[in-house]
């Protein structure tokens, strides 16, 4: 008698974004035209850009052809490299008591002469619609109603899109910005969610020590290969935030995209990921959406 035994392929999943922002924005086009049929004016949401960053003009043209698309009004305001910093300043406080504006956006990075944190600070709390000003901050980490930096925001959705639970799972974020890694880390801990969070960073000695019993990881160093298949064990979701630009002579633009995860080393792992490109980038366009049309809401009560 001859024994006949069965393999499985085993292949990743592919947690692909496009599909949940689209969603997000549908969702949102119909609360927004529903909205401005009651007798309300359309959100609106005004957006900085300082100097010639081509990663920066290519998030802003796609944050404004999302508001178009939505029905938001949208205000764009260039300014040279050299801008002053009180230039900026002058201009927030313009928009911060202008009842015509919703949301405020200042696009970073910033130019090395500018301070970041002043021009963060300026924005008004209640028009904050990145969340990354510090009453948002605090309002974020004693579990207080507030704007959610857009990024980690987009995360929580692709999670929940996919039926990823969180409560009782292991988390690792890898990255400790304010924009993204810190506001991950306090989200993921939240009651409701209820994760237990382990955050890491570059420097972190023997990070496969803390990736490889998580149930979740989620990777914002932008740095290319961070993490590969090697780090996670089977059955784990991987979160890749990073949009980095490597050569390559081959593209017509001469560059390519790629995340902080080595994507390609996770193909025949029984693992969960998010793609670059066509990844959380989509999300952050589409909840910089949601928190200004949430803006405009608190604004007509």
């Amino acid at each position: 008698m001859t024994e006949c035994i069965s393999f499985m392929l085993i292949s990743m999943r592919r947690l692909g974004c496009r599909e949940v922002s689209d969603r997000v924005l549908e969702e949102l086009k119909a609360k927004t035209e529903l909205f401005i049929n009651k007798g309300n004016r359309a959100p609106s949401l005004a957006v900085v850009l300082v100097g010639e960053n081509e990663a920066s003009k290519t998030y802003v043209r796609k944050k404004e052809e999302a508001a178009e698309a939505l029905g938001f009004l949208h205000f764009q305001y260039n300014f040279n490299e050299d801008v002053r910093e009180s230039e900026l300043i002058s201009l927030i406080d313009t928009l911060n008591s202008d009842d015509g504006i919703d949301g405020i956006l200042v696009q970073l990075p910033l130019p090395k002469h500018i301070s970041e944190e002043n021009i963060i600070e300026r924005i008004s709390a209640e028009k904050d619609v990145d969340g990354f000003s510090p009453v948002n901050a605090g309002r974020l980490m004693i579990g207080e109603k507030s704007f959610v930096p857009c990024t980690p925001k987009g995360i929580l959705a692709v999670l929940r899109y996919y039926g990823i639970e969180t409560a009782g799972k292991k988390a690792v974020v890898i990255g400790r910005s304010n924009i993204v890694g810190k506001p991950m880390a306090v989200l993921l801990m939240q009651r409701g969610l209820d994760a237990t969070v382990t955050v890491c960073n570059t420097k972190t000695p023997d990070l496969k020590e803390y990736t490889s019993d998580a149930d979740i990881v989620i990777v914002a160093t932008g740095h290319p290969g961070t993490i590969d298949a090697s780090y996670v064990k089977d059955g784990a979701t991987v979160i890749d935030v990073g949009v980095n630009r490597i050569a390559d002579s081959s593209r017509e633009k001469g560059f390519r995209l790629v995340g902080d995860v080595d994507y390609k080393s996770f193909k025949n792992r029984d693992v969960s990921i998010t793609p670059v490109p066509g990844g959380i980038g989509l999300m952050t366009v589409a909840m910089l959406m949601e928190n200004t049309f949430e803006a405009a809401e608190r604004r007509a009560e």
